[in-house]
């Protein structure tokens, strides 16, 4: 009899309690108490734990440990004497970056990823990177890189529930970029946000020297077709800038071509860049920024840490739209 009445007693307490708790959840969430993210997706981190990563230079394809990849990552893509914070942030992107090419986007057939920044991302053992480092500096900057790296392990910037294509470069010169005047194509988290403090870093400005031999060299080295006179009153021109401050077009003699291929045929450091003739013989063009300027700036990354932002902060100011969750 008493199970009985026990269980009629359940019962009614569940169906009072119920209403309650609904209601309860339902206040919580317009109060954003509640975690409203099943929509991303979750993953299993030790599917991650090993990547197959090509050594560029010998051809080798060595099997690493993910997260010792990305201290050698961080360590080599950053300055460890850049801010704590923004060494997390470079921790999160370049696990983020590392995660989206293991889901389908390797550009290597037996490899994930390769050890080259031109490609992939730039990698240097911890052997390697000591051995640049003083000597008696070497445990403690290893450490902070390990600080870095475990502090937020696991953790990756996401859009819609789906790892981003997390770009990065040094030095945005007060802009980002946005990839369709890169690479083309766009993405919603890319787009170009203001950097600021970037002109503190010896990364923010150089300058270029060429004679018009070496313009001609450099030109027809890929475009054979190349003809300039420089008796013209305008053979050079820049046609074009987007809201970046970057060229978007100029005009070589009978070429025109984009800013982005004038600063891989010319060694500039960014498609920010002006130039004027020196001494009738030289042209000096004066670059701001280092980099492609898509995604995260790492020296803005560091100059926001500087101002007390936390790496999320730093990460969200970057990406645009994105949450940061664990794997």
């Amino acid at each position: 009899m008493r199970k009985v009445f026990s269980l009629i007693f359940g019962v009614i307490l569940l169906i009072i309690l119920i209403p309650i708790i609904f209601t309860k959840k339902k206040a919580l969430e317009s109060l954003n108490f509640i975690d409203n993210s099943a929509s991303i997706n979750k993953y299993n981190y030790s599917d991650f734990s090993k990547i197959k990563l090509l050594h560029q230079s010998t051809g080798e394809v060595e099997e690493v440990d993910l997260d010792y990849y990305i201290a050698c990552v961080v360590s080599s893509e950053m300055p460890v004497n850049f801010e704590l914070e923004a060494l997390k942030a470079q921790a999160v992107v370049a696990r983020t970056y590392t995660i989206y090419k293991l889901m389908g986007n390797r550009k290597h057939e037996n490899a994930d990823i390769c050890d080259q920044s031109t490609c992939c991302q730039a990698w240097i053992s911890e052997e390697n990177r000591k051995a640049k480092w003083k000597e008696e500096e070497r445990n403690n900057n290893w450490n902070k890189i390990l600080i870095a790296v475990n502090s937020t392990i696991g953790k990756i910037i996401c859009y819609d529930g789906k790892p981003i294509n997390a770009f990065f470069h040094s030095n945005s010169g007060g802009k980002t970029e946005e990839p369709t005047y890169v690479w083309g194509g766009s993405y919603p988290y890319l787009q170009t946000v203001e950097t600021f403090g970037e002109e503190n870093y010896s990364q923010y400005s150089s300058e270029v020297f060429l004679t018009k031999e070496e313009l001609i060299e450099k030109i027809k080295a890929e475009h054979e077709d190349f003809e300039i006179n420089f008796d013209e009153e305008e053979p050079i021109k820049i046609l074009k800038r987007n809201d970046s401050n970057r060229v978007v077009e100029m005009k070589f003699g009978n070429l025109n071509l984009s800013g982005v291929e004038v600063r891989k045929l010319l060694g500039l450091k960014s498609a920010n860049f002006t130039l004027e003739f020196v001494n009738g013989d030289k042209l000096k063009f004066k670059v701001i920024g280092y980099g492609h300027g898509v995604g995260l700036s790492q020296t803005g990354s560091d100059y926001l840490a500087k101002q007390g932002l936390n790496y999320e902060n730093i990460i969200k100011h970057f990406y645009k739209g994105v949450e940061i969750i664990d794997m």
